[in-house]
């Protein structure tokens, strides 16, 4: 069973890779938007289920990556990939670094309360402000590209190209978690999620070790901004919004907290959820009403599903168990005839 769960990831890593051959440019498109959402799901999910930090401002590290590199590229030429790169991701963790030490002394709703209160004001600063073009938004001309010496090994502006630059950025991100959670760091997340106090009564200092996985978070969710705007080529500020900042946390939940897993299907059912009920193809004019069922499918996920998607297989294993019919027992054998007593010393023999 652990073997057929390390192919699963696998599997599905070749399968994304292979997709584009179907030539379908809308899917294509659509499984491009699925895989830049995974990265900003595992980047809560490195928050939500591995240190216990339930966060409402996340979406303002999704939108300062996307901004850096719609503001950071010239009007007239491509900008270098990788300090256009290093730039979006480092922008967003600079602003997790500042606000995760202020909003980290908090604790519970209050922490979620903060997280939420300086997400919105990096929302005002890009909506109010001609620095990202206010409320308009804000326009990427051009695609970075990367150049070794004059030579570049790949172009950005092919859709293919494109298409694999972000599944291998998936694929980073996941194996970079991975690893994470199997190190000594990712040990301590796990005991600080689950008894933070324990932890301290054990020598370990758990702000550090909260506040590094604040930032990681946030990179990664800036790099997933980043993909974003390269996909578009306009950003706006409503990446920065709050709801922006539910969507993803209702991935993580929907997908099952605490599995990389979960996180990618959660982000992968949310977004086709809403590509289904906006479909006027399917539903006609009620497509315009899409809210209403998809808010009604996510109460009926998280209803049937307590342990999310990630955790069906073994929910579906267990129902099996207990309807299956209890094993007959095996017939008992015939007790032996008892030996027939022996006669007392004295006694006549019969």
């Amino acid at each position: 069973m652990k073997q057929t769960s390390k192919l699963i990831p696998l599997a599905v890593l070749l399968a994304l890779a292979a997709f584009p051959l179907l030539g379908a440019d809308y899917y294509t498109g659509l499984a491009v938007k699925l895989m830049i959402y995974a990265i900003f799901a595992l980047s809560l999910q490195l928050l939500v289920g591995g240190a216990g930090l339930v966060s409402l401002g996340h979406a303002a590290y999704f939108g300062i990556g996307a901004y850096a590199a719609a503001l950071l590229s010239p009007e007239s030429e491509a900008a270098g990939l990788a300090w256009l790169l290093g730039a979006a991701v480092l922008g967003a963790a600079a602003y997790a670094l500042v606000t995760g030490a202020l909003a980290l002394r908090t604790r519970g709703v209050y922490f979620i309360m903060v997280t939420l209160a300086f997400s919105q004001m990096a929302y005002y600063v890009f909506h109010d402000t001609d620095l990202g073009g206010g409320s308009d938004g804000i326009y990427l001309y051009f695609r970075p590209q990367l150049s070794l010496g004059g030579w570049q090994p790949f172009d950005l502006d092919q859709p293919g190209v494109y298409y694999l630059f972000v599944l291998a950025c998936l694929a980073l991100t996941w194996g970079f978690l991975a690893m994470l959670a199997r190190s000594p760091f990712g040990a301590a997340l796990a005991g600080i999620r689950i008894n933070e106090q324990r932890m301290r009564a054990a020598g370990y200092s758990t702000f550090p070790y909260k506040l590094a996985a604040y930032v990681v978070g946030a990179a990664l969710a800036g790099l997933a901004g980043f993909l974003y705007a390269l996909k578009d080529g306009f950003v706006t500020p409503e990446l920065l919004a709050w709801e922006q900042s539910g969507l993803v946390l209702l991935m993580v939940i929907l997908g099952g907290m605490g599995r990389l897993g979960g996180a990618v299907l959660g982000a992968a059912a949310l977004i086709l959820l809403q590509e289904l009920f906006q479909s006027q193809a399917i539903f006609g004019d009620y497509a315009q009403h899409w809210h209403l069922p998809l808010g009604l499918s996510i109460i009926a996920l998280v209803a049937l599903l307590p342990d999310g998607l990630a955790g069906l297989p073994a929910q579906w294993r267990a129902r099996r168990r207990a309807v299956a019919p209890p094993a007959e027992a095996p017939e008992a054998a015939p007790a032996p005839a008892p030996a027939p007593a022996m006669p007392l010393h004295g006694e006549p023999h019969a």
